[in-house]
């Protein structure tokens, strides 16, 4: 079960960046799937979950959007999203293709966290970005500061 080295990956990620930023709170992790990643998303989530118990990320929720299949079709010289992946061809009008343009998609894209002060007030909610794709052997850790 590869998920479980994922969420792990996501982990221990969220956990260094909290530490840098000085034991934040992380409130959530975002996350873009698409159907052909290989990563089941109820395992990811299950994963996530029982991984997180322990750990600096114990209570936070892993958000995930599901991105859909969409395919280049050269008959047409347009991008269509396939309303299923059981069938390559396109929606208008039938040309098989294997041009996947999206749905491929395992991708951190944001971290929630939570800064508090000396007296625990909560003093900022802030929404980290990313761009890059997270693999079990190459957990993103890069992150650009957004304001929320």
């Amino acid at each position: 079960m590869h998920e479980l080295s994922i969420a792990l990956s996501m982990i221990e990620m969220a956990t260094e960046e909290a530490r840098r930023r000085g034991g934040v709170r992380v409130i959530s992790l975002h996350l873009k799937l698409g159907p052909l990643s290989g990563v089941v998303k109820d395992a990811l989530l299950f994963s996530y979950e029982v991984a997180c118990n322990g750990t600096l990320l114990e209570g936070s929720r892993l958000v995930i959007e599901d991105v859909p299949v969409v395919i280049y079709c050269e008959e047409c010289r347009a991008e269509r999203q396939l309303g299923s992946i059981q069938r390559f061809c396109c929606p208008v009008c039938g040309t098989l293709t294997s041009d996947v343009v999206r749905g491929r998609e395992l991708e951190f894209v944001a971290m929630e966290i939570e800064e508090r002060d000396e007296t625990d007030e909560i003093v900022n909610t802030h929404r980290t970005e990313g761009i890059k794709a997270i693999t079990a052997t190459d957990p993103f850790r890069q992150f650009e500061e957004v304001a929320r």
